[in-house]
């Protein structure tokens, strides 16, 4: 009988401690979540007003900083395509220009040939016993030419008209009645132009118009 009263005393005893031990770790809990709680009583989260809840004077600030806003992105959108198609214009610019000039090099090794193929048919034209031979000559230049224009190459117009410094280079003026003054008599070398650029000037001479008169003496 003795045993078995002291083993209740045991298990109510087991029992408070159990209960001891359940009460000092809510404490425990409480201690821990008792800052968080401080800290959320002094920094509360902002509230988000839904629209049913906003003034007429907040619903028109509202839509005045949207427009604002839509604008700038719009302004911003408008600029940078304005500039990117800048870009893709410049670059197409600089493949024309690139394939319109690639062979200019080559075209000026070409010309002193055209030269040499004008001096020839010159002299030819002097000659009466070679018509055959200026035939040659002239069909040969103007296949040549031909195959030159087809890359844009175009002779400098220079005889008859005024002297222009952009595309003529005077070698000399001379006294010449039968053209105005400023124009060119004599074309000594052609020039050329690869589309629409001067490769070569032409080589002019200049008239300086009627011959001064001397005063008469009496």
């Amino acid at each position: 009988m003795a045993r078995i009263e002291v083993k209740g005393v045991e298990d109510q005893q087991k029992a408070e401690g159990f209960e001891q031990v359940g009460k000092e770790k809510e404490k425990a809990e409480d201690l821990t979540q008792e800052p968080e709680k401080k800290a959320k009583e002094k920094s509360p989260e902002k509230v988000v007003k839904k629209a049913e809840e906003m003034t007429k004077q907040e619903l028109l600030k509202k839509l005045t900083d949207s427009q604002e806003e839509a604008e700038k992105n719009y302004d911003l959108y408008t600029r940078t395509y304005a500039e990117m198609e800048n870009i893709k214009k410049r670059g197409i610019k600089e493949r024309e220009e690139l394939a319109k000039y690639a062979n200019e090099s080559l075209i000026k090794e070409i010309l002193p040939v055209l030269d040499n193929l004008d001096k020839a048919i010159s002299h030819a034209q002097n000659d009466e016993n070679s018509p055959a031979l200026l035939e040659g000559l002239e069909l040969t230049r103007d296949g040549l030419m031909k195959v030159l224009q087809k890359a844009g190459l175009n002779e400098v117009g220079a005889l008859g008209k005024p002297f222009d410094p952009s595309f003529h280079e005077s070698v000399s003026q001379q006294i010449d009645d039968t053209v105005a003054p400023g124009h060119v008599i004599m074309e000594l070398q052609k020039g050329y132009l690869l589309n629409g650029r001067l490769v070569r000037p032409s080589m002019v001479v200049i008239s300086r118009g009627q011959a001064p008169k001397e005063e008469e003496t009496i």
